[in-house]
């Protein structure tokens, strides 16, 4: 067993008159925004964007992860808070983000950048995914300095015992995640986007290493208490809301090498 390394979510403790203080959870998206900004500025010219529209690109992303990744949790996972309290869906710096609600949120902040630049939704997606596991290796981390979202029971050695989560050790599935939806699905992407594509396959890859990713890690992670499991003893609603995106981009994987080819 390892031990947690407890460490205070809160990043910056500010005056008492200000209605929060910064969050660790909250400097993960700065950061993750932040990398994904400056790498895709270095890799813009080799792709033919301008620096200008990678700025509006980050931009209109921000936002719709933001937005959706708020609205996602709060629909998927906290409905009945939300419905009690509607403020409760502002207290970001609470944590609380769903991935599937930003994608989402992303997906149609992206669509209005396409229109305004005159490129195809696929062409931005294409060239924007690689970046995107540099976001969700830091929100997991994020994850982990909140001691939330922990896996099941185990007594594997690097099981750790998390805060609020019983006596027992459990597996630190965020770190789990932080390895595969963060640096394997960085390197496999920056790699495959490296040489030129049919378009909409760097999207569609993606969708489904992610999916398959987290629908994998769902299985060692315990369920959100408030909800359990959704069907035949197993199913989570991470699985249940990835399982259309791993569909979703073997067909498009498929659809862009028939049609490229």
């Amino acid at each position: 067993m390892i031990p947690y390394p407890r460490i205070d979510p809160v990043a910056v403790d500010l005056p008492d008159f200000l209605p929060f203080d910064v969050h660790w959870y909250g400097l993960m998206y700065v950061i993750g925004i932040g990398g994904a900004w400056l790498l895709a500025r270095r890799r813009a010219p080799r792709f033919g964007w301008r620096p200008e529209e990678i700025d509006d690109l980050v931009f209109y992303a921000a936002i719709g992860v933001v937005a959706g990744g708020r609205t996602g949790y709060m629909l998927f996972y906290n409905l009945p808070t939300l419905l009690t309290d509607p403020l409760s869906f502002f207290k970001v710096w609470q944590g609380g983000m769903s991935f599937h609600g930003g994608l989402l949120g992303t997906l149609a902040a992206v669509y209005l950048f396409a229109r305004k630049y005159g490129r195809s939704l696929l062409e931005v997606t294409d060239f924007a995914v690689p970046f995107v596991p540099i976001g969700l290796f830091f929100g997991r981390i994020g994850n982990f300095i909140n001691g939330e979202l922990w896996g099941k029971v185990s007594d594997v050695p690097w099981a750790m015992v998390f805060p609020g989560a019983g006596p027992w050790p459990r597996h630190p599935s965020q770190l789990y995640e932080a390895f595969l939806e963060g640096i394997v699905l960085f390197t496999v992407l920056w790699l495959y986007s490296a040489r030129p594509r049919p378009r909409g396959a760097v999207f569609g890859l993606f969708l489904l290493l992610y999916g398959v990713f987290r629908f994998l890690v769902e299985f060692i992670r315990e369920p959100d208490a408030h909800i359990g499991y959704l069907a035949f003893g197993w199913l989570t609603m991470g699985q249940l809301l990835s399982a259309p995106m791993i569909v979703a981009g073997a067909t498009l994987l498929t659809w862009a090498y028939r049609r490229g080819g």
